[in-house]
């Protein structure tokens, strides 16, 4: 039987926290601490060293991005901590934030109007407590769409392939989605890390994280 994870949630809204800690026991996550502000978040990680914390970002005492401050703090204590930031808004500068953040894995940027499905978001938050990342689709593309273009050598192809990568997805899932072999979505990937100067890895999470990190190079649009 695999160990609960542990997690330290981090909502303003009781309403909304309360749902929360009912959907995430529901899928047999143990809450350690339910808090409703940025102080009282880095107050239960250093009480109760979870292994996932789930914050908002727009948190008090400022109303601003201190649920995000606060998660990248927790992280610089604890680089191997998982977060997951769910945010009404993209804004590709606090993922980049929260990508520089720790050991750079154990990572999620969540739009909450996209959570459309529980099972499928209580699987998210298993993947980044294992090591992965989870980015929304429309913050990859802010993250892709930057003013220094890394990607001018890739072509349509690479780019849609990267993409997908970025959001998380495995080589079969991109291969299954693309209508094209598991094999062809290797040799892109391959061509990709290669025009990027990143070097090839059989772990799809560290290239998807070395990727981001050379997409976070230069100020978002």
């Amino acid at each position: 039987m695999s160990p609960v994870t542990r997690v330290v949630l981090a909502e303003d809204e009781v309403l909304l926290r309360e749902g929360m800690i009912g959907l995430l026991t529901r899928f047999d996550f143990a809450v350690v601490a339910a808090v409703g502000s940025a102080p009282e978040l880095l107050a239960a990680v250093d009480a109760h060293e979870p292994d996932l914390v789930v914050t908002d970002i727009r948190m008090p005492p400022q109303h601003r991005d201190d649920g995000l401050r606060a998660a990248v703090t927790a992280r610089a204590a604890r680089p191997h901590l998982a977060v997951v930031v769910l945010s009404q808004h993209v804004q590709a500068g606090y993922a980049a934030a929260l990508l520089d953040s720790g050991d750079r894995r154990r990572v999620g940027y969540l739009l909450k109007d996209r959570v459309a499905d529980v099972a499928e978001f209580a699987a998210t938050l298993r993947r980044v407590t294992d090591g992965g990342t989870a980015i929304d689709p429309d913050v990859v593309r802010h993250l892709l769409h930057r003013p220094r273009d890394p990607l001018a050598a890739l072509s349509a192809r690479e780019r849609e392939v990267l993409m997908l990568l970025a959001e998380g997805h495995s080589n079969a899932a991109i291969a299954a989605r693309l209508h094209v072999t598991e094999a062809a979505i290797g040799k892109h990937v391959g061509n990709i890390l290669a025009k990027l100067d990143l070097p090839p890895s059989d772990d799809t999470n560290r290239r998807v994280l070395a990727v981001l990190t050379y997409l976070r190079t230069g100020p978002a649009r």
